[in-house]
């Protein structure tokens, strides 16, 4: 008998756009459910930035969807959505906060035709509080929550994370929140309203840095580049070697005595400067200077072995190239080449969220071209005819058949 996953026969409608509300739809779409990505007949925001084919973060965010093609603008596309809300189980958005009320779609009207329907929202600052109606992305969120200002060297201007973090903060918050609200329908038979707003997604990443604050530690400076945000522990820096850089902290006396013997300084690890964790926090200069001096003479590989078996936390600072061929990832079944109908072959991740007796994460298809199952859909969940189907594609409620392009 085939492992029963998590979210098999729950229908999700991913009204999702860019990273956030994709990435939560992606991630309830491995656990089992059927996610119809729901889309305007220009398609999904992400889709506009290249137009000979999907760009990758595209299809990484909406394998294992169905692309429906609705105009919600239009009186007609309204009805059909709501048709397929009677049906769904979860709906997924992340407009901007009153976009969905002004389309006649949100969560009073929903609810009502689907008492047992969990309407999962993100926007960028919440449902309430005065920042509610301000535009967010993930760079102006990071603005917001203080991770912009966090990041970068101390004599530096203040710079984004290199990674969308608020984005897929929120994303991964969502589908927690939905998750938890489908059980507590089993519970109540009732459905219910889900908000994560991706600037308190954000600031919880902020840890180390709001500790500082809230401790009263008024010397630590904004930015402390690649240092513990704190300024709380040495070493904690990235450090150069002969091809590139490698990470090092030493979070345990454990950790410091290790590397006091691979640097052949026995005398560092008792001097009353270094022998503590709140005395090499207070000389991390001269640390950092002392452990840089020995990873320079070497290559990345050779630093992470010896400190490996050192039983020293460290790890080498990877390219983008190196991540995507990573040796572990490929060992874990994370990245899965599959074959896209426009792009080809292309490697796409699975999740990272493992359930061990809930179904292995897979490809069961590549994300879909734009419109590519809005037909199929309507006439099995709807019934609706192809007479009706010609009508809808004549009106462009749907995209014609041949329009389904990026």
């Amino acid at each position: 008998m085939p492992i029963r996953r998590p979210l098999d026969g729950m229908l999700v409608l991913d009204l999702g756009q860019i990273y956030n509300g994709p990435y939560c739809g992606l991630t309830l779409g491995f656990m089992g459910a059927r996610v119809l990505k729901i889309e305007p007949p220009e398609g999904d925001v992400v889709r506009r930035r290249k137009r000979e084919v999907e760009p990758w973060p595209l299809v990484m965010l909406n394998s294992n969807k169905e692309s429906v093609v609705l105009d919600l603008k239009q009186a007609r596309g309204k009805e059909i959505f709501l048709e397929l809300a009677k049906k769904a189980d979860v709906v997924i958005e992340n407009f901007a906060v009153g976009v969905m009320d002004r389309l006649g779609l949100g969560y009073d009207v929903l609810s009502k035709l689907n008492p047992r329907l969990v309407y999962g929202g993100s926007s960028g600052f919440g449902l309430d509080g005065p920042y509610r109606a301000l535009a967010a992305m993930d760079v102006t969120v990071q603005a917001m929550t203080g991770i912009m200002n966090s990041t970068g060297q101390p004599d530096g201007p203040p710079t984004k994370a290199g990674a969308a973090v608020c984005d897929f903060l929120a994303g991964i918050h969502l589908a927690a929140g939905i998750l938890g609200a489908l059980v507590q329908r089993e519970r109540t038979g009732r459905g219910q309203r889900v908000e994560v707003a991706m600037h308190e997604a954000g600031t919880i990443a902020l840890a180390s840095a709001l500790g500082a604050v809230m401790d009263g530690d008024a010397d630590v400076p904004e930015r402390t580049g690649n240092r513990h945000p704190a300024l709380a522990m040495a070493p904690y820096n990235t450090y150069p070697c002969s091809d590139g850089y490698v990470a090092i902290f030493t979070a345990a006396e454990r950790h410091w005595q290790s590397m006091c013997t691979l640097l052949q300084r026995p005398d560092l690890a008792t001097h009353q400067d270094y022998s503590s964790t709140v005395a090499r926090a207070k000389n991390m200069a001269e640390i950092d200077d002392i452990v840089g001096a020995w990873t320079i003479g070497r290559t990345k590989d050779e630093v992470v072995r010896l400190l490996n078996e050192a039983h020293v936390p460290c790890a080498p600072v990877k390219t983008a190239r190196e991540v995507a061929r990573d040796p572990h990832l490929e060992a874990r079944g994370f990245w899965v080449d599959i074959d896209h109908p426009r792009r080809g072959r292309t490697r796409v991740p699975i999740s990272p969220i493992r359930l061990h007796t809930g179904g292995k994460p897979e490809i069961r298809s590549p994300a879909p071209t734009l419109g590519q199952h809005t037909e199929k859909v309507l006439a099995e969940l709807l019934s609706m005819k192809a007479e009706e189907l010609a009508t809808l594609r004549a009106a462009r409620v749907t995209v014609p058949v041949t329009d389904g392009k990026v």
